[in-house]
């Protein structure tokens, strides 16, 4: 009788796992996730004090690098650092950009913009060619760009755009793997512009709405991060994490 195969072929244990923007939210949530799992995790972020919090809340093992990832001389001298690899995780951005069109701050989109999508386009250049065999590349995304809100042009456009970006990577790069994470409604440091109360009203109104009856937080969204990781039949793919947001 054949045998399944390996188990281990679907491990994390001993893998290597670069995370853009893994010092906070979504980032270090998947990070301490993985690194449960037994994975090596390096951290990136723009400040050195994101990398050192975040370092210290990661196994001794971990590493962690400062640069700024919007800046492609910087990601490639980084990833001249981080070595061979097995897996890619970009979670990076800045605030999100939200307003109608007729008042829109055209400079300030493309600031909001650039380091989402060119960020990510920089970090998979520079860095597929270090990811061994079986690895990936796993990217972010949001459910604004499938079902767009009043005032959320940039956001939705951007969104929309990774999409794209996430398919035509898995053809350009395969057979690396490249799959994009489609994140509703999570509780991240993203408004923080926000004070405490106003923040849990906005959670507790937008979550009422859901089917899932809460908004998600990172360590939901890191689950699907790991599958993404694991999965070595699904490249191209967009999964979306949103609590039916889509569906109401």
């Amino acid at each position: 009788m054949k045998t399944m195969g390996n188990s281990n072929a679907y491990s994390l244990e001993g893998k290597k796992v670069v995370l853009l923007g893994g010092t906070s939210g979504l980032g270090l949530a998947t990070a301490v996730a993985a690194a449960n799992e037994g994975a090596l995790v390096v951290v990136v972020s723009g400040t050195r004090e994101k990398v050192d919090e975040a370092l210290a809340v990661l196994p001794e093992n971990s590493a962690g690098f400062v640069a700024d990832l919007g800046d492609e001389l910087q990601v490639a001298a980084l990833f001249e650092k981080t070595g061979e690899f097995d897996h890619l995780v970009f979670t990076a951005g800045d605030a999100l950009l939200f307003g109608e069109l007729p008042g829109l701050d055209i400079d300030k989109a493309k600031q909001s913009i650039h380091l989402r999508f060119w960020g990510a386009i920089m970090a998979a250049k520079h860095g597929a060619p270090l990811i061994r065999k079986g690895g990936s590349i796993t990217l972010t995304t949001g459910a604004l760009g499938r079902r767009p809100r009043k005032g959320t042009a940039v956001v939705a456009g951007m969104a929309s755009a990774i999409e794209g970006l996430t398919r035509a990577l898995a053809i350009d790069l395969a057979p690396i793997r490249v799959n994009a994470v489609c994140a509703g409604t999570v509780r991240t440091n993203l408004l923080k512009h926000l004070c405490e109360a106003d923040r849990e009203d906005f959670f507790e109104q937008v979550g009422k709405k859901l089917l899932t009856g809460r908004v998600g937080d990172a360590e939901n969204l890191a689950e699907a991060y790991l599958y993404l990781m694991r999965g070595a039949f699904t490249t191209g793919q967009i999964l979306v994490v949103d609590g039916g947001s889509l569906l109401v």
